[in-house]
């Protein structure tokens, strides 16, 4: 953990909020933020206030930014080893006997605990024309481990191509889908008339379905489809975004 991490998460265990550190220390609630994000380092005589205002000492603050800092001994561990070295040496071999005790459970522990097999989900890999994503049907796919930052409802993933859904979805950004219902605003996969779009999704009470690029400045990318109009629509899944408001709802 960095100095900046510790001294947030010192800041917090004492239930200060940024506003009330910088009024203690005598600076602005952004520099306490630039401290806690390691955009800047606090001066001398700010550092030495600081231990004052958390309660702490440079050994807390500073002990996974030097070598062997890991070595160094918190403040309760200094009082757990003062509390030790007090008792009588039966006392003292009950505390290494339970400690022992701990550390093999632990390790039994870690030991039977089931190996997490990697989650895989289809990456499909056919590139399609810009604006478009890749198709979503057939065997084009491989499948690809995720880490825990991909949302568990991703079902599959398909890259897209283009800028018509710029800023928000970058040429080339993978996007995780899902086979939820769409709702209104929600951005889809969508096969329209044998070609695959990644567009954001409006039906109005006539039937009529718009599909928006979510860059505006491409809003020739954009299709409406009247019910009638005798084209095909279907759609392969919900892309798992928190979509910005349907053009003109802003």
């Amino acid at each position: 953990m960095s100095f900046g991490a510790r001294v947030k998460a010192r800041r917090e265990a004492l239930g200060l909020s940024r506003a009330e550190l910088a009024e203690r220390l005598g600076v602005s609630p952004s520099a306490i933020s630039n401290y806690e994000t390691g955009v800047s380092f606090p001066k001398e005589e700010v550092v030495l206030r600081l231990f004052d205002c958390l309660e702490t000492d440079p050994n807390e603050l500073f002990q996974d930014s030097f070598r062997g800092g890991a070595q160094v001994l918190t403040q309760g561990e200094r009082t757990l080893l003062t509390q030790y070295r007090s008792l009588p040496p039966q006392g003292r071999e009950a505390v290494r006997s339970v400690v022992s005790a701990l550390c093999a459970y632990q390790d039994e522990v870690e030991q039977s605990r089931p190996e997490q097999e990697a989650r895989l989900i289809p990456l499909y890999r056919c590139p399609a024309a810009a604006g478009y994503a890749a198709p979503v049907f057939g065997e084009d796919f491989d499948y690809i481990p995720v880490e825990d930052d991909v949302p568990q409802a991703a079902e599959f993933a398909v890259r897209i191509q283009g800028d018509s859904m710029a800023p928000y979805i970058a040429d080339g950004e993978l996007v995780y889908v899902n086979r939820d219902p769409l709702r209104e605003g929600d951005v889809g996969i969508f096969c329209v008339d044998g070609d695959i779009l990644c567009k954001q999704y409006y039906k109005d009470p006539l039937g009529t379905v718009y599909l928006f690029s979510l860059n505006r400045a491409r809003a020739d990318a954009d299709v409406v489809m009247t019910a009638g109009s005798g084209r095909t629509l279907a759609c392969f899944g919900r892309v798992i975004f928190h979509a910005p408001p349907l053009p003109g709802k802003e």
